[in-house]
C-alpha cells in the first residue's frame, strides 16, 4: 500500500515539476517576447528615422539634380540662341551680298544695253558713210571720164586707187573711234575683274634648275662616292638615271638630269648615303629604293593636298599622281604645281564673277598643264600629252577641250577662255617666270626687228622686259588713222613669229614738228 502511495507521490511530484517548469518556460518566453517586441519597436523606430533621412536626402538630391538640369538647359538655350543669332547674321549678310550682286547685274545689263544702242548707232553711221563713199565713187568716175586721153585701163587703175585710199582712210578713222570706245569700256571692266581675281589670291614661287647641288662634309667624300674603279658612282647613275658631276668645286657634287623626279631621288639618296657613311652598291640599292617610295608618297600627298585645297572633289588616283608630279616640274623657273594651283584659284574667282561653274573652272585650271608632268617621258607637246591623259582618266568633255585649247589663239569654249586668261595672269606677274639672258636678248631683238620691218617706221624700242614696244613713225608717211592699223598689224605679226610669256603692248607714236627761223 505504501509503495503505491510513493509511486503516486512521485507521479504527482513529476507532474508538478513538469507544470512548474512549463510555467517557468512560459514566463521566460513572455519576457523574451516583450524584450524582442521592444527591440523590434526600436528597430522600427530607427528604420523610420533612417527612412526619413533617406527621404530627405533623396528630396535634396532630386532638387539638386533638377536645379543642375535646369542650369544646363538654360546654358544650352543660351548657346542655341547664340547659334541662331550667328545664322541670322550670316543669312542677313548673304542677303546683302545677293542684293549687291543683283544691283551689279542690273548695272551691267544697263551698260550692255547702252553698248548695244551705241553699236546700233555706229552701224547706222557706217551705212551712211558707205552711202557717202558710193557718192564719192560716182563722182570720181565722172571726173575720170572727163579726163581727156585716158585709156579704159588707166581709168580703172585710177578709180581703184581712189577707192582704196578713201576706203582705208574712212575704215581706219572709224576703226580708231570704235576701238577707243570699246577699249575704254572693256579695259575698265577687265581691270575690275582681274584686280579682284589677283587680289583674292597670293602665292609664292620657287626657282629651280635642271641641276641639284649636294654639299659634302669634306672633299674626301668625293672619293668614297666614286668608289673603287668608279663602281659606286656608276651604281648611283644606273639606279637613278641621272648624271653625277664631280669636279674641282670644293665640297660639292652636282646632280644633273632633265627628269626632275629622278634628280630629286638622286639628290636625297646622296644626302642619305653621306649621312649614313656606308657607300657601296648594295647600300645604294637599298637607299634609292627607300627614297623612291618616299618620293612616290610625296607625289601622292601633293596631288591630294592640291585637290583638297581647291575643293574640286574626287579624281582618278593616277591623275592625282600626275598632279603631284608637277611639284618637281618647272617652266621658266616657275614651279608648275604652284602655278597650276594659282591658275585654278584665279579661274574659280573669274568664274564666280561671270556666273560660270566654279568647281569646273578650278578643275580645268588645275589640269591645264597636266601634260608637263610626263612630257619628258612621252613624245609630243605637253598640250597633246595632257589631252590624252585627261581623256584616258575619264575627265569630262569640257575639261578635255580646255586642256586641248591651252594655247589655241581662238578657243571655242568659255572654260578654255577662262583657263587661258588665268594662265596669262599667273605667268605675267613680275618675278613669276625667268629665262636665260641669251633667250631674253633674242626675244627683244626679234620683237624690234618685226616692228622695224613695216613701212614708215623710223625707230622702235622694246621696253619693260619686252612687254611693251614703242614704235616711232615718220609723220609724212603714216597719218593718225594709219597708225592705229599699224599697231594691229605689228601685234598680229609678233603673235605669229615670237614666243613670249604674257602679253606685248604695241604703242605707235607719231610726232609732227614745225620749225621756222626768224632773222
Amino acid at each position: 500500500m505504501s509503495a503505491w502511495i510513493v509511486i503516486m507521490v512521485a507521479a504527482i511530484s513529476l507532474v508538478l515539476g513538469f507544470a512548474i517548469h512549463y510555467l517557468y518556460r512560459q514566463i521566460e518566453l513572455r519576457k523574451n517576447i516583450g524584450i524582442k517586441k521592444d527591440e523590434a519597436e526600436t528597430i522600427i523606430e530607427l528604420a523610420n528615422k533612417d527612412a526619413e533621412k533617406i527621404k530627405i536626402q533623396g528630396e535634396l538630391k532630386a532638387k539638386e539634380v533638377r536645379e543642375k538640369r535646369i542650369a544646363e538647359l538654360d546654358r544650352e538655350s543660351r548657346e542655341k540662341q547664340k547659334e541662331f543669332s550667328k545664322v541670322e547674321k550670316r543669312l542677313q549678310k548673304r542677303e546683302e551680298v545677293l542684293d549687291s550682286k543683283i544691283e551689279t547685274y542690273e548695272k551691267k545689263e544697263k551698260e550692255v544695253n547702252a553698248i548695244e544702242r551705241d553699236m546700233a548707232q555706229k552701224e547706222r553711221a557706217l551705212e551712211e558713210k558707205e552711202k557717202e563713199l558710193d557718192a564719192v565713187v560716182d563722182e570720181a568716175k565722172k571726173k575720170i571720164e572727163e579726163i581727156a586721153g585716158m585709156t579704159q585701163e588707166a581709168a580703172k587703175t585710177e578709180l581703184i586707187n581712189i577707192i582704196e585710199d578713201e576706203g582705208r582712210h574712212e575704215a581706219a578713222k572709224k576703226l580708231k573711234q570704235i576701238e577707243d570706245q570699246l577699249n575704254e569700256d572693256a579695259e575698265r571692266k577687265a581691270k575690275d575683274i582681274i584686280a579682284l581675281a589677283i587680289g583674292k589670291y597670293a602665292g609664292e614661287y620657287t626657282s629651280e634648275k635642271t641641276i641639284s647641288v649636294v654639299n659634302l662634309p669634306n672633299d674626301d667624300m668625293k672619293g668614297r662616292i666614286i668608289g673603287r674603279e668608279g663602281r659606286n658612282i656608276r651604281s648611283i647613275e644606273a639606279r637613278t638615271g641621272v648624271d653625277i658631276i664631280i669636279d674641282d668645286t670644293p665640297e660639292t657634287v652636282v646632280v644633273s638630269s632633265l627628269n626632275p623626279v629622278r634628280r630629286e631621288v638622286a639628290r636625297i639618296s646622296l644626302e642619305k648615303l653621306i649621312d649614313d657613311g656606308r657607300i657601296h652598291p648594295t647600300r645604294i640599292e637599298e637607299i634609292v629604293s627607300d627614297v623612291e617610295k618616299q618620293i612616290e608618297r610625296e607625289i601622292q600627298k601633293s596631288g591630294e593636298e592640291a585637290l583638297f585645297d581647291l575643293g574640286i572633289g574626287s579624281m582618278n588616283p593616277e591623275l592625282v599622281k600626275h598632279v603631284g608630279r608637277l611639284k618637281y616640274r618647272t617652266s621658266y623657273s616657275q614651279n608648275i604645281l604652284n602655278h597650276s594651283i594659282e591658275v585654278a584659284f584665279i579661274c574659280g574667282i573669274l568664274a564666280a564673277e561671270i556666273g560660270f561653274d566654279i568647281k569646273l573652272a578650278k578643275r580645268g585650271g588645275l589640269l591645264h598643264d597636266i601634260g608637263k608632268a610626263v612630257d619628258h617621258e612621252l613624245e609630243g607637246s605637253h598640250v597633246d600629252i595632257g589631252e590624252d591623259l585627261v581623256r584616258k582618266y575619264g575627265e569630262s568633255d569640257e575639261i578635255i577641250q580646255a586642256v586641248a585649247a591651252a594655247h589655241d589663239p581662238q578657243p571655242q569654249s568659255l572654260l578654255a577662255i577662262l583657263c587661258q586668261a588665268a594662265d596669262a595672269i599667273s605667268a605675267a606677274r613680275p618675278g613669276a617666270r625667268r629665262e636665260t639672258y641669251e633667250a631674253y636678248v633674242k626675244r627683244i631683238e626679234d620683237i624690234e626687228n618685226i616692228a622695224s620691218s613695216f613701212r614708215g617706221v623710223e625707230k622702235c624700242y622694246a621696253i619693260q622686259a619686252g612687254r611693251e614696244v614703242r614704235v616711232i613713225v615718220e609723220s609724212t608717211k603714216v597719218n593718225d588713222e594709219e597708225g592705229a592699223l599699224l599697231s594691229h598689224e605689228i601685234a598680229q605679226k609678233i603673235e605669229k613669229e615670237v614666243a613670249y610669256p604674257g602679253q606685248v603692248k604695241i604703242t605707235v607714236i607719231r610726232e609732227v614738228r614745225a620749225t621756222a627761223i626768224a632773222s
